[in-house]
């Protein structure tokens, strides 16, 4: 990411600071909506992954817009980091089709598992446990990290532009190029690279609402809308606070437990370390992630963590928690107007995250090259995250060989302990994820 003189005061500015000068206001803000607009798709899809888990759709909406807006406020108000806070998709999945689809539990006992998770999160979080698991893990692992969430990334906004699509004999094809949605997303995608070139503010938000307006002139939508009226939140009651934990002491809610528990940590951190702007602000960034993580059980929904998207809200400007802020207020206002968001098409958005994750991967660079048992690790974290779908996975492999590599290479004194204790717990993660 590229981080002028002014990027750098921005960083260091207090909420007050920030909303006294309005041109670095203005610029929060539209980090905030350039945010928003790329992880919204979320409100809806959210929902409809938790559906296989018994959970109402249309009272899923509530939950993530609820625990989206705040977690942002939490992550803006406490933390003062440019961090947008929604339901992961990937702990989603993993309570979804591992905890209640897989293991046969319950959506009320996957709630209370993700709530015992989350409060070993905490304990992580408001300790000397995550500065001394942050220092300890090396540059180069962290530089991994970064460009596999890019990369990561870059899959993601690649799918949703329907530029490439799953192969019949291979793992990805190309997509159809002569599809409206396919040209229309060619087009955001030409449009957002020329604004950023030119390094015109707002120029992400920008895309998005000209791609949006043309994606309306010539009819294209996407087709997975939700029918969902304000009406329906009378009955919200329904799925808050449910969380069963008559199973706390059985043998498979204690190996859930643990493996969630791995992902939020660590997903969290290596997120947090890959896209903050401002290191400084990692230690309350990671403890309002916590907050939110635990929050959002009682909410009744998945867990919530540190979006990836964030880093589109970033490289927009976003420097300090006006852009979280502003984003938690959006996500308030879209329960107004969710059936509204059916009309920003994926093709709108997905030019955005392609770009951002383009960006991200720049980290590449401050990998040494020369040093195999530095970069090979990094390079599973960079290639194992888009190809498994899931940062934790990625996390695991690159944890578990890079202490392995050091020590054949003999350099096993430089490898810190908690390294070696980290490389454990992800080896233990993987073997349960293989079982569960």
């Amino acid at each position: 990411m590229k981080f002028s003189q002014q990027a750098n005061v921005q960083n260091q500015l207090s909420l007050r600071q920030v909303w006294t000068q309005k041109d670095l206001l203005k610029r929060e803000i539209i980090a905030g909506f350039t945010g928003f607009f790329a992880i919204s798709y979320i409100i809806i899809v959210n929902p409809v992954i938790l559906k296989d888990a018994g959970i109402p759709t249309d009272l899923s909406v509530f939950a993530t817009i609820i625990s989206s807006v705040v977690g942002c406020l939490i992550m803006g108000l406490f933390a003062n980091a440019p961090i947008i806070l929604t339901p992961g998709m990937g702990v989603n999945a993993f309570f979804t089709y591992t905890i209640v689809v897989t293991m046969g539990m319950s959506w009320q006992v996957a709630v209370a598992i993700s709530m015992v998770a989350s409060v070993v999160y905490m304990l992580v979080a408001f300790t000397k446990l995550a500065d001394v698991l942050a220092e300890a893990i090396p540059g180069s692992l962290k530089s991994g990290i970064t460009a596999g969430i890019g990369l990561f990334l870059v899959e993601i906004g690649l799918e949703k532009a329907g530029l490439i699509v799953r192969g019949k004999s291979s793992l990805i094809s190309l997509g159809n190029l002569t599809s409206p949605a396919c040209l229309l997303a060619i087009f955001g995608l030409l449009l957002s690279v020329i604004l950023y070139q030119r390094n015109v503010t707002g120029g992400f938000l920008i895309g998005i609402v000209v791609t949006t307006v043309i994606g309306i002139l010539f009819g294209i939508r996407d087709n997975d809308s939700i029918s969902v009226h304000l009406s329906q939140l009378s009955r919200y009651h329904n799925i808050l606070l449910k969380g069963d934990f008559s199973q706390a002491l059985t043998i498979p809610f204690i190996l859930a437990a643990f493996s969630m528990t791995m992902i939020l940590v660590f997903e969290s951190m290596g997120l947090l370390q890959g896209v903050l702007p401002d290191k400084r602000k990692f230690k309350k960034s990671f403890q309002a992630s916590s907050v939110t993580a635990f929050l959002s059980g009682m909410l009744g929904t998945s867990p919530t963590v540190a979006a990836a998207e964030s880093a589109s809200g970033i490289e927009s400007g976003g420097r300090t928690g006006i852009m979280s802020i502003t984003a938690g207020i959006l996500f308030a206002v879209s329960m107004f107007f969710v059936p509204l968001l059916s009309y920003v098409p994926q093709a709108a958005i997905a030019p955005v995250i392609i770009i951002t994750g383009a960006i991200m991967m720049e980290s590449i660079g401050n990998i040494d090259m020369s040093d195999f048992a530095a970069w090979f690790p990094a390079f599973l974290i960079v290639v194992l995250i888009p190809m498994t779908n899931s940062i934790s996975t990625g996390l695991a492999f690159g944890f578990v060989f890079y202490p392995i590599l050091r020590v054949v290479s003999g350099d096993g004194r430089s490898v810190r302990g908690p390294m070696y204790l980290l490389g454990g717990l992800f080896l233990i993660d993987l073997v349960l994820s293989a079982i569960l």
